[in-house]
């Protein structure tokens, strides 16, 4: 081997240029896995983008599935997406432990029927809306924002962020702030607190059943409804 890497004249051009590419091709190779790393996307991002086709896709064929068609279409992703237990929780705040087992068992089956019939709802036609996802989603300790945007054809946007928990490649939506700060759960809890109050889990859970059952009922107000 000496013998042979000594007859190798070093100052030989095709050695320099040889050279020269092999460093090159390694430059290229350290950029692409640096470039590959920096793209990796954010889970968190990523949930709330696949919830948003579906639901583009839904708005899109509104009128051809109408509202159970939606409700259907929407009910596994939504699921996936939404931690509705969780959000059932805190939805009916610090009285929720003191609710028997089998009652808090209807209390989210019922949320989220209505949760599912909600989107089915406002969401009823296309007139070429389109989302947008910031891409990147911001640190809480509570968990993670991801704020998006419901861009209509014409007007003014709408800003929807996502406050979601969970670790790794699993997040889930725990809260939903309209304009950024208007906390869906909150409103919900004043809503809650009231029936509570006054009838019990048993009048939250009919509560419930009649509204989804309301919204299902109702048929589609048209295209370009967007959300309400």
């Amino acid at each position: 081997m000496t013998a042979l890497m000594g007859s190798i004249d070093r100052n030989d051009p095709y050695m320099k240029w040889r050279r020269l590419l092999l460093a090159c091709a390694t430059l290229l190779a350290a950029s692409f896995s640096a470039g590959a790393a920096s793209d990796v996307a954010d889970p968190a991002v990523v949930k709330i983008r696949t919830f948003y086709d579906t639901l583009l896709t839904v708005m899109q064929q509104a009128d051809k599935l109408g509202i159970r068609g939606r409700y259907d279409k929407l009910a596994p992703s939504i699921h996936t997406t939404f931690d509705l237990a969780a959000m059932t929780r805190i939805a009916i705040g610090p009285g929720w432990n003191s609710i028997a087992p089998e009652q808090q068992a209807a209390l989210v089956e019922n949320f989220s029927r209505m949760t599912i019939a909600t989107y089915a709802n406002r969401f009823d036609g296309y007139s070429g809306e389109r989302f947008e996802v910031a891409p990147a989603s911001e640190a809480r300790t509570t968990g993670r924002i991801v704020r998006s945007k419901l861009v209509p054809s014409s007007g003014e946007s709408i800003t929807l962020d996502y406050l979601m928990r969970g670790s790794g490649d699993t997040w889930k939506v725990v809260d939903v702030y309209l304009s950024g700060t208007i906390s869906e759960l909150a409103t919900r809890r004043s809503e809650f607190s009231a029936i509570l109050n006054s009838g019990g889990p048993n009048a939250l859970i009919e509560s419930l059943r009649q509204q989804t059952g309301k919204m299902m009922r109702s048929s589609s107000a048209g295209p370009g409804a967007g959300a309400r």
